[in-house]
């Protein structure tokens, strides 16, 4: 039987190249994207979760959440707007994630199933980021702390959580962010001297969904040139 894989944010960008690195001989990957439901929304991820299950023939073994917004949100915007907009980046990135490993967790011990479930969190969770980007970077931090704690609660019952952490990466998203903010002064941070491709961040998911070894379970992993060394 193929193994079931999930990955949200899958129509552009990292999510895009994370489902192309897996084969489909050997794999069923379900592509989730924004059309099929606004994360943003909290009644969304289990809806997604429920209808993904239907789609998968009741099984998930695979969870890879890629799926986050990168805003803007300076200090200066009022203070109404500033708390939505504060909302909606952690709803996003942070809080959808962790209702679909809860409920991926809880999956697999109904089942009595193994699992995994790869978060694709950021740079920014170590070394912060703009001082327009507060709730993307605290949101991304929460990811990398949400994953670390799956690992070491649920490893004995064959649950295991791998978070990635990208720089700047050539997708749309970022390439606005590094036209913003000088390019080129940015590209000079980074020893490698560019930016990680998509399918370099991919070829890490595929190796923690399917290769890596169990007892590296609650890895994080950075793929950023050497920009931030830990």
């Amino acid at each position: 039987m193929k193994t079931h894989i999930l990955v949200t944010g899958a129509s552009r960008g990292i999510g895009a190249a994370i489902v192309q690195a897996f084969d489909p001989d050997a794999v069923r990957v379900l592509a989730l994207a924004s059309k099929d439901g606004n994360l943003a929304d909290p009644l969304v991820p289990a809806k997604l979760w429920a209808n993904s299950l239907a789609t998968l023939d009741g099984q998930v073994d695979i969870l890879i959440n890629n799926a986050g917004v990168f805003e803007a949100n300076p200090i200066t915007t009022n203070d109404e707007d500033w708390r939505e907009n504060w909302n909606r980046t952690i709803q996003v990135n942070l809080t959808a994630s962790a209702e679909l490993c809860r409920l991926a967790v809880l999956h697999w011990q109904r089942t009595n199933a193994s699992g995994r479930i790869v978060n694709i969190a950021s740079r920014a969770a170590h070394r912060g980021d703009s001082p327009d980007h507060w709730h993307y970077a605290a949101s991304k931090a929460g990811m990398v702390a949400m994953t670390k704690t799956i690992a070491r609660a649920y490893a004995s019952q064959g649950i295991y959580a791998f978070a990635i952490c990208p720089g700047f990466t050539m997708t749309g998203m970022a390439e606005d962010y590094l036209e913003s903010r000088g390019g080129d002064k940015l590209l000079a941070d980074i020893p490698l001297g560019k930016v990680a491709d998509p399918e370099e961040v991919a070829a890490i998911a595929r190796f923690c969904a399917l290769d890596a070894p169990p007892s590296m379970t609650g890895a994080v992993l950075d793929v950023n040139g050497a920009s931030y060394v830990r």
